[in-house]
């Protein structure tokens, strides 16, 4: 009975992670010598994934870290790249009966089948190998990449990317979250949908707390449903990014300035520098002003076509407007103002000499 109940568990889990369809993969019918001899496809790997993993199963990326594995690996999966695999064979279960399923980069790339032999080599007596590989992983409907706290760092410093936080804002959200991310508890994502971006193909990274959290993997397939065309889940989640990183500051406050509008100075470079992702910076100079030096985080929305766009700045956090000499960004300020009121908005009074390295010199008007 206990048993027929995990089934369904696992049954349950894979269809809100990965939606309902038809997965179609064939396995490799012609193998070359190079191969390992057992082969699956796409809906066997499907049907052993799960949030959390199970114990007696583990998918392996034979893929380098670095350059593949951080940027997008199958959910679940550990990496341990065949260049790395003397070195860590600590990672593999202890248990030599559990099902290791092997990938890399398609069906050409030989690290997943080396990987397997070695593994075969060491005792291990489940194993097989997902020819087709990541590639063929995301052409499943439904299917989506997970990230590792690396590529969300590079997301974020891009400035490219909507970080949501599917955990509860009271209990979890309030209390520390990644910096930029937006709070859609997935308990209320039907009712705060409307905070997602308009255009379907704008990145989107959803978290949690952790490995054996769900809501983050739920949302994502909500989110697909929805029409985002690039989602992925940061599975490890807030945990991994405080370990990383530190405990964020949810409560980072922007601080006025002297003249209506402005910021304080010095708290805008303390946060510039430090944390900029407590703001949305708008530099509303022209585009060859901004091509020749801008702060690394600042979007380019020159002020002469700024007042249509207003509607779509987050109100997630403050909205900071900077340009070279505070007179255009005191023109955005009040322009937003007009349009939507109840933004957080703000704009830097002062003389700003914007270097190609991303920093920046301040001069007090």
């Amino acid at each position: 009975m206990k048993s027929k109940f995990k089934t369904r568990i696992l049954t349950m889990v894979a269809s809100l992670v990965f939606l309902t369809g038809t997965f179609s993969a064939i396995a490799q019918d012609a193998k070359e010598p190079w191969m390992y001899d057992q082969i699956v496809d796409a809906a066997f790997v499907i049907s052993k994934v799960s949030v959390p993993m199970a114990g007696n199963v583990m998918i392996i990326d034979a893929r380098p870290y670095q350059v593949k594995y951080i940027k997008g690996h199958i959910p679940g999966a550990v990496s341990i790249p065949f260049s790395k695999f003397d070195e860590r064979t600590d990672l593999l279960p202890k248990d030599k009966s559990t099902l290791l399923i092997y990938y890399c980069g398609g069906v050409k790339c030989k690290l997943s089948h080396k990987s397997a032999k070695k593994a075969k080599a060491l005792g291990f007596t489940n194993i097989k190998v997902f020819a087709k590989g990541y590639p063929e992983w995301k052409k499943q409907q439904g299917a989506y990449a997970a990230v590792t706290v690396e590529q969300v760092a590079m997301q974020i410093a891009a400035n490219d990317t909507l970080i949501v936080d599917a955990r509860p804002q009271k209990t979890k959200y309030d209390k520390g979250h990644i910096p930029s991310a937006i709070n859609i508890p997935f308990s209320q994502f039907d009712a705060l949908k409307g905070k997602l971006p308009r255009e379907l193909t704008t990145p989107i990274i959803f978290y949690c707390g952790g490995l054996k959290c769900r809501l983050s993997h739920k949302s994502a397939a909500k989110a697909i449903v929805m029409g985002y065309k690039h989602v992925s889940v940061f599975e490890k989640g807030y945990p991994a990014w405080k370990k990383q990183f530190g405990a964020a500051n949810a409560g980072v406050a922007v601080k006025a300035g002297e003249v209506e509008g402005s910021i304080d100075l010095d708290r805008f470079k303390k946060l510039a520098t430090a944390t900029p992702e407590a703001f949305t910076l708008i530099d509303v100079r022209d585009a060859d002003e901004f091509a020749k030096g801008h702060l690394k985080t600042a979007k380019n929305i020159p002020v002469e076509i700024l007042e249509p766009k207003i509607k779509d700045l987050p109100s997630d956090r403050p909205v900071v407007f900077l340009c070279s000499t505070g007179a255009r960004s005191g023109e955005a300020y009040y322009m937003a103002k007009e349009v939507r009121p109840e933004l957080e908005t703000y704009y830097v009074e002062a003389e700003i000499d914007f270097k190609r390295d991303g920093s920046f010199t301040l001069k007090k008007n």
